[in-house]
C-alpha cells in the first residue's frame, strides 16, 4: 500500500502493476478495507484512509474521478461560484454515462444524465491543490433549468426559489449559447423567461 500512500485515490485496476494475481490482490484489498487502511467509495474505487495517505483528496476530486466523465453542476457549483446563498455539500454532477447516486463518508454524490452534444461549460481548475472540473456559473445554471424541465413545467417562482445573487458578472450571452447545442422542446423558451428575470434583476 505504500506505493500509493502519494496517489491515495486509486481503481481497483491500477493494482495490475503489480506481479499478485487478481484473486490475491481482491483478498488484500479485502483486507485492507476491513482493517480501515482503505475505503472502498464504489465499484473498484477505493480510497486510502488516514494516517495511510500522504495528502488529502478533495471532494471534487473524488466526484470526477469515480464516474467519468462527469463534471460538477447544478446546486453544488453554483453554490461554489457564490450564485447562491446556502452551503452544498453533497456534490451533484453531470454525465454522459448512466445517472446514478452513491453515499461515501456521509455524502451523497448524485450524476445526472445531460445529452453529450451539452457535455461543455466546465473548467478545470485547481480546488485544494488538486484539478477539478466544475461547471461555469451559466452552465450550473443551465443545467439546472435543463433538469427541471423534464419532469415539470418552467415557472419563474421555481427560479426565485433558488435565490440566486451576484449577478453582476453573470453572462447572459453565454447562458443562452448552450441551447445552440440542443433541440429540446420547451427549453428555449425556459432559457428566454430565465433569460429576462436575469436581467431585470440586473436592472
Amino acid at each position: 500500500m505504500g506505493e500509493f500512500a502519494g496517489r491515495p485515490l486509486f481503481h481497483s485496476s491500477m493494482l495490475g502493476i503489480f506481479p499478485d494475481d487478481r484473486a490475491n490482490i481482491q483478498v488484500q484489498l479485502t483486507r485492507w478495507t476491513n482493517t480501515g487502511k482503505i475505503a472502498q467509495i464504489r465499484r473498484g474505487w477505493y480510497l486510502i484512509q488516514r494516517p495511510y495517505r500522504q495528502k488529502e483528496i478533495p471532494l471534487p476530486m473524488i466526484a470526477n474521478s469515480v464516474i467519468h466523465p462527469s463534471y460538477l453542476s447544478l446546486e453544488w457549483a453554483l453554490q461554489h461560484r457564490q450564485m447562491i446563498p446556502e452551503f452544498v455539500s453533497n456534490p451533484t454532477s453531470m454525465t454522459t454515462s448512466r445517472g446514478t447516486e452513491f453515499i461515501f463518508e456521509n455524502r451523497l454524490f448524485t450524476y445526472h444524465f445531460v445529452q453529450p452534444s451539452l457535455f461543455t461549460g466546465y473548467i478545470r481548475e485547481e480546488y485544494e491543490g488538486e484539478p477539478a472540473f466544475i461547471a461555469c456559473a451559466e452552465k450550473a445554471l443551465f443545467d439546472k433549468v435543463y433538469l427541471f424541465i423534464r419532469r415539470d413545467a418552467f415557472s419563474l417562482d421555481w427560479l426565485r426559489e433558488l435565490r440566486l445573487q451576484n449577478l453582476d458578472g453573470f453572462d447572459l450571452t453565454r447562458f443562452q449559447s448552450y441551447l445552440e447545442k440542443t433541440k429540446r422542446p420547451g427549453l428555449r423558451r425556459a432559457i428566454e423567461l430565465a433569460s429576462r428575470f436575469i436581467r431585470e434583476q440586473l436592472s
